[in-house]
């Protein structure tokens, strides 16, 4: 199964920020892009995360590296909930 991309320009006019952003958001490992044909494209699989970050730069005005922070505390939010859901589990065996 080919994994699909949007453009990036697209994307960025559609969310009214420059290339540039999405560039450097891919400069700091916050997003994967991809480079087909001369253009850039983002994964559809990137979108969700792509957007989120996008929201908390223009509505929030946060800066690239307060975006950094706060998706390095998601991901550890996320592990950790896993965890207490697998410590859970397990507890639920011995009772």
């Amino acid at each position: 199964m080919e994994q699909e991309y949007v453009l990036i320009t697209d994307f960025c006019t559609s969310h009214d920020i420059e290339t540039h952003f999405i560039l450097q958001l891919y400069d700091n490992g916050l997003v994967d892009i991809v480079l087909k044909e001369n253009s850039y494209y983002l994964p559809l699989k990137q979108l969700p995360k792509a957007e989120k970050i996008v929201r908390l730069y223009s509505e929030l005005d946060i800066n690239l590296e307060g975006i950094e922070v706060i998706t390095q505390l998601l991901k550890r939010i996320e592990k950790m909930q896993a965890e207490i859901i697998y410590l859970k589990n397990k507890l639920d065996l011995y009772e």
